[in-house]
């Protein structure tokens, strides 16, 4: 990232928008760039670090009063515990890597035995592709819609939303096609 971070001091550049994926989700170099003097043209580092980790904007979510799927908002860390929190959800459930994306680190279990075999696979998919194992587990929801909205917002309180899109076009949890607007919507 320094070596990024040369090349945009270089260029004399006052601000910086890290585009897609890579650095646009990365806090440490917004932090960078901040103690640099260099704007980053993005979300806050709150903001960065919440939506990075799916149990903790679960937690912001539903602090928030937004619905979200059942289940169990915190880390699991043992195979009792993936029992237990297992069958109050109710089978089937969604074993879930907190850290990255892509479809990485996500199981379906319909039993027991499926839910001891999903947890171990998912820390160890998600420690070997994030460097970070922890899990949690919701419900698993059967023919979803996956529809998202972005909205953008600046430093002086202007918001603004763009129109839905349709994701539910997916491949191993990972979406295929982005359709806008969303044909599921009226």
């Amino acid at each position: 990232m320094e070596t990024i971070l040369d090349v945009v001091k270089a260029t004399g550049a006052q601000a910086v928008h890290p585009g897609y994926g890579f650095l646009s989700e990365n806090s440490k170099f917004q932090h960078l760039l901040q103690v640099n003097g260099v704007k980053f043209i993005g979300p806050p580092t709150r903001a960065i670090e919440a939506m990075g980790d799916k149990i903790e904007s679960k937690k912001l979510a539903k602090n928030a009063g937004v619905s979200t799927v059942p289940g169990f908002l915190g880390e699991v860390e043992k195979d009792e515990d993936i029992l237990k929190i297992s069958n109050e959800i109710g089978y089937p459930v969604m074993i879930k890597a907190s850290a990255g994306g892509g479809g990485k680190g996500m199981r379906i279990a319909f039993n027991d035995k499926e839910a001891l075999e999903g947890f171990k696979i998912s820390r160890d998919e998600a420690v070997s592709s994030f460097g970070d194992g922890r899990i949690f587990i919701e419900k698993y929801i059967e023919e979803p819609r996956h529809i998202e909205y972005q909205i953008l917002g600046d430093e002086f309180g202007n918001y603004v939303y763009l129109p839905e899109r349709e994701c539910s076009v997916q491949r191993r949890n990972q979406k295929v096609i982005e359709e806008a607007p969303s044909s599921a919507m009226d």
